[in-house]
């Protein structure tokens, strides 16, 4: 209801062909007010009473000469400019700050400079062809429909993952040996990259549990430990027999991730990889000190 009241029961953009720049707008825009009317036009009428974007040269477009450019450097299109006045409606100031920076910014950027973009080609088949008979507005509306549930998606998963917040927080107090074991699966990246937990084990979907290593960093797939190379890509009886644990039916092939049909057998299976990787490192200590003897010895 706020958002409502915000946002006018009409807005207006321009006419022609159009881009993923004010899709988004009014999908955007859409999503505030579902009950407004977007119009298209080659000219802003006078004394127009709703928001105008992406033409018109008012708060909302970004053509002109000293147009609104971010902290960052980066320019805004006319997306940005009303996800940074109307996006704290929809997410909380840091979320909408993290969206702008992580979604918005990239379409901005595509509008203002050419750059590719994946979405924003996409939103461009839309338009129809040159010798079509398809009405454009129309075409516009199902680009509008289909971007509005592209962000409709995106919120919900944001969201989604501060409700998660309290129950990866129980796992953090209760973990052992740097294993956090929730009591569901849900998002734990943001919550747990960073601490020094090594291994997240949650009920896996497909039933039992699975159990993942913990990366280094928020920037990089790198993880604190791997579950080993010699369990890598096996399955059922195989990973059985080369990890001696009794339920441990799959280890991925890159290591990152292994499932069991007891917690207790995932658990132990994380222990038992950090044992591997703790004798390794010794073992690659112990050589790297030989070679340095070595290189030093007379001959």
């Amino acid at each position: 209801m706020q958002a409502e009241q915000q946002v006018p029961s009409k807005a207006l953009t321009h006419g022609g062909k159009f881009h993923a720049d004010d899709v988004f707008s009014a999908a955007l825009l859409t999503y505030l007010n579902p009950n407004i009317t977007i119009e298209r036009s080659y000219e802003v009428p006078e004394n127009y009473d709703g928001i105008v974007f992406d033409i018109g040269g008012g708060e909302f477009d970004h053509h002109y000469a000293g147009a609104p450019v971010r902290d960052n450097g980066n320019p805004y299109a006319t997306f940005g400019l009303l996800w940074k006045r109307f996006g704290t409606l929809i997410l909380k100031e840091e979320e909408a700050h993290k969206f702008d920076e992580s979604f918005v910014q990239y379409l901005d950027l595509a509008d203002n400079t050419g750059s590719r973009h994946e979405i924003a080609e996409v939103i461009s088949l839309f338009n129809p062809v040159w010798d079509s008979k398809e009405d454009p507005n129309q075409c516009f509306k199902e680009a509008v429909n289909f971007a509005k549930t592209i962000l409709e998606k995106k919120f919900a998963k944001i969201e989604s993952v501060e409700r998660a917040e309290v129950i990866v927080k129980e796992a953090l107090e209760h973990a052992d040996d740097k294993i956090a074991v929730l009591s569901i699966g849900v998002p734990w990246r943001r919550f747990i990259i960073g601490t020094d937990i090594e291994f997240v084990v949650a009920p896996s979907d497909r039933g039992g549990y699975t159990a993942q290593g913990v990366p280094i960093d928020r920037d990089s797939n790198e993880l604190k430990i791997s579950f080993p190379e010699s369990w890598r890509g096996k399955r059922d009886d195989e990973l059985k027999d080369v990890s001696g644990i009794e339920t441990l039916h799959f280890c991925h092939n890159s290591g990152f991730l292994i499932s069991a049909y007891t917690l207790e057998d995932a658990i132990k299976a994380c222990k038992m990889a950090k044992e591997i990787y703790i004798k390794n490192m010794s073992l690659t200590g112990e050589q790297e000190e030989t070679e340095k003897i070595n290189e030093i010895q007379p001959t």
